[in-house]
């Protein structure tokens, strides 16, 4: 357990740029500083702060590796107590450094989310405390084995020689700094040291007690069994840290070395114990250990203990049937909001307040409540009877978060949505687990929150392939995964194609051929709307202008983009509309920019005047869906709109024979005021000849659907059904 770990001198590392070397020499100098008072070695301060170079190498490595693996850090703390850092005042001092300042010097790169670097820098500090402790017990066991060597030689002599050896065993019994006590067979205590009774409380207290009483207190050593073994001579020592009783009650942690003492002839005769007190080691091993597993604004678990709890709850396998996991996973509804408007101290507060109130929502030894990071927090239940104890725990969880919490006079109503998974372990992971509770729990609040919602397989899938099409729109625009299919305008009149609309798909390499439905959302969502729309917009004017030659029947046909509310709000639409027009060539008036009516509700002035600009340019503008919005029919007359397209609901009532007359009465009115404001109707959906007859002798100019033809490729746009679809 000495010298420097095993990674201190590889310079093939891999990730991340390495740490520059003038990063590790000051993360070392502040570290030198705090623990070199407080170190008893023989080298200067700056030769101990170069020796600490490697090992802030190698906490650096660790804390940058792919995958992370604590371990790694394990031999730093090993490594300190080999350069005798072993005074009580040096752990603290080694893992204050670490936690201060190495993910000040020694980042890991920007790759990594803050919050996952503080529980890495956590982690290391445990590892390095467990290096540490462990590297610290082998060198006290060492010295206890010099005292116990020195104590069995002590007992050969006297086994031989007994009155020369008598004073010198005598003295190595009473000055030695461990305790030591002689017993019979039996296990009456025959004679202890000083160093013994001082650990007991009292020489009375022990020396009363049978070797059986001090064995008590077994935890889980199997000591009695083994001290069984001792005194028939079948085994010649043992090794154990267990816990005794000390006279006022007190546990006393002790390492226990038990050997069996001969005469001459070779007989077991007695029992000799040398104990070490650790009572003081082991409450820094668990401090320590408690510090890297616990939050430390709320106290409860944190994110590394939740997921050892995790992963051991998945890893146990059942008694009778499979064994299954509850996790409720809670995050805070509003709380940005706290944090926005009355400051970080006051979230929190609210933060410690609602802990409190999680914990009393536990109810068994099996259920776990953790902070995690920010508002969130979840609780696990090992093993659940079934799903109805778990959505238990989350009604516990809202009714204890119905409450405002009181802080500083003022009320604050706080409130969380929660995600729950239950089922069978299976082979799933922690990861895939948290995941599920995490897409839940948007979920509920995308349910308007305050609420638990249950894991879906199916909506999970969803979520993550929302997800997977959301990563892939920016590349799949790159790779030519678009196209472009064009669906025909149809005039009522006589019957002829006087444009087409532009209907975006994604042929996706996994999914297939994806529709506008599937898609359009996400990129609007993104942003990445704007280069995808420019994209249709530019393919589609390259289109429509080969149908603007010599050669084509009846009128050339105009093109129809939709425009997406993003679009619209895009402070360079105006100029991309120009440049399209100029690069392809079309002519203004082939062009129509459809904009849906939900868009322009309530749009003023400013919002308008691109659209404005556009049709100043002699481009049409098509007010989409109307009628799907309930906008004001007076707006029409200063929108700078010239057509109409009728949402498909409005033509429903005209599949059937005879036609509903309340349908035929809406449109009809529709349609003459439209061509009193000078506007052009289309109609979508139209799917039957009932329904195109009648939208005909409505006076409607032109429709669209699967009655004359479906979306397709640009050579077919004169290829019409005329079939009815429904």
């Amino acid at each position: 357990m000495s010298g420097e770990p095993a990674s201190a001198g590889d310079d093939d590392r891999t990730g991340p740029a390495a740490v520059p070397d003038d990063s590790l020499r000051r993360f070392s100098a502040i570290w030198g500083r705090a623990i070199y008072p407080v170190t008893a070695t023989s080298m200067t301060r700056a030769e101990f702060e170069k020796h600490l170079v490697p090992l802030t190498r190698a906490l650096s490595d660790a804390l940058r590796a792919q995958p992370f693996d604590p371990r790694a850090a394990v031999p730093v703390g090993a490594a300190l107590v080999a350069a005798h850092c072993t005074d009580p005042e040096a752990l603290p001092s080694i893992l204050g450094v670490i936690d201060a300042y190495l993910l000040l010097y020694c980042p890991p790169g920007a790759g990594l989310p803050g919050d996952e670097s503080r529980v890495r820098c956590s982690r290391l500090q445990h590892a390095v405390a467990v290096g540490f402790s462990q590297a610290l017990r082998e060198r006290t066991r060492h010295e206890q084995e010099s005292i116990s060597r020195a104590a069995f030689d002590a007992k050969a002599e006297a086994e031989q020689a007994l009155a020369e050896s008598e004073a010198r065993f005598r003295a190595v019994f009473e000055g030695a700094a461990v305790g030591i006590g002689i017993a019979d067979l039996d296990g009456k205590v025959l004679e202890i040291n000083d160093a013994l009774s001082r650990m007991f409380g009292g020489k009375a207290h022990a020396m009363r007690r049978n070797v059986r009483e001090w064995t008590e207190l077994d935890n889980g050593t199997g000591s009695l069994g083994l001290n069984g073994e001792l005194v028939r001579g079948e085994r010649e020592s043992y090794h154990v840290e267990k816990a005794y009783r000390r006279a006022d009650g007190s546990l006393l942690w002790a390492n226990l070395r038990a050997a069996l003492l001969r005469d001459s002839a070779g007989r077991p005769q007695y029992q000799l114990a040398l104990i070490e007190d650790i009572t003081e080691r082991r409450r820094l091993v668990e401090r320590l250990r408690h510090q890297a597993t616990h939050d430390e604004l709320t106290g409860l678990p944190n994110r590394a203990l939740f997921f050892e709890r995790l992963d051991q709850a998945l890893a146990e396998s059942g008694g009778k049937g499979k064994r299954r996991i509850g996790l409720c996973y809670l995050d805070l509804d509003g709380f940005k909001a706290v944090n926005d408007s009355l400051g970080h101290a006051v979230g929190d507060q609210l933060l410690v307040a609602v802990a409190e109130r999680l914990r009393g929502c536990l109810t068994s030894p099996d259920q776990l409540v953790a902070r995690i990071g920010g508002d969130e927090f979840v609780a696990l239940y090992s093993d659940p009877p079934s799903l109805r104890e778990v959505t238990g725990l989350a009604d516990r969880i809202l009714a204890a978060l119905s409450t405002p919490v009181l802080l500083d006079g003022r009320e604050l109503p706080v409130h969380g949505s929660i995600g729950i998974v239950h089922g069978p372990v299976d082979a799933r992971g922690p990861a895939d687990v948290l995941r599920s509770a995490d897409i839940t729990m948007y979920r509920a609040k995308e349910a308007g929150g305050n609420r638990f919602e249950v894991a879906d397989p199916a909506a999970d899938a969803r979520a993550i392939t929302r997800h997977s099409l959301t990563n892939r729109l920016p590349s799949a625009l790159e790779h030519g995964e678009f196209f472009i299919e064009y669906q025909p305008l149809i005039g009522l009149c006589d019957g002829l194609v006087h444009g087409a609309e532009a209907l975006v798909r994604w042929c996706h390499p996994v999914h297939g051929v994806l529709g506008p439905d599937q898609f359009i959302p996400l990129a609007e969502s993104t942003g990445q709307i704007v280069p995808l729309g420019r994209w249709v917009l530019q393919q589609a004017a390259l289109q429509a202008n080969t149908w603007q030659g010599p050669g084509t029947d009846g009128p050339a046909p105009r093109i129809n983009v939709n425009l997406s509310p993003v679009q619209l709000g895009h402070p360079d639409l105006v100029a991309e509309v120009v440049s399209v027009l100029e690069d392809t060539g079309l002519p203004s008036s082939a062009l129509c920019l459809e904009v849906t009516e939900s868009a322009l509700i309530g749009a003023d002035e400013e919002t308008l005047k691109p659209l404005r600009r556009i049709a100043d340019l002699g481009v049409a503008i098509a007010l989409d869906d109307f009628g799907t919005g309930y906008s004001n029919l007076s707006s029409l007359r200063w929108l700078p709109v010239s057509v109409l397209k009728l949402d498909r609901s409005f033509t429903r009532g005209m599949r059937q024979h005879p036609a509903d007359p309340v349908d035929l009465k809406i449109v009809e009115g529709i349609v003459s005021l439209a061509h009193s404001l000078d506007l052009t109707v289309t109609v979508e959906g139209v799917e039957t000849r009932n329904q195109a007859d009648h939208l005909r002798d409505l006076g409607c100019d032109t429709a669209q659907g699967w009655y004359y033809a479906r979306p397709g490729p640009p050579e077919k746009l004169h290829v019409l059904t005329l079939a009815d679809a429904g």
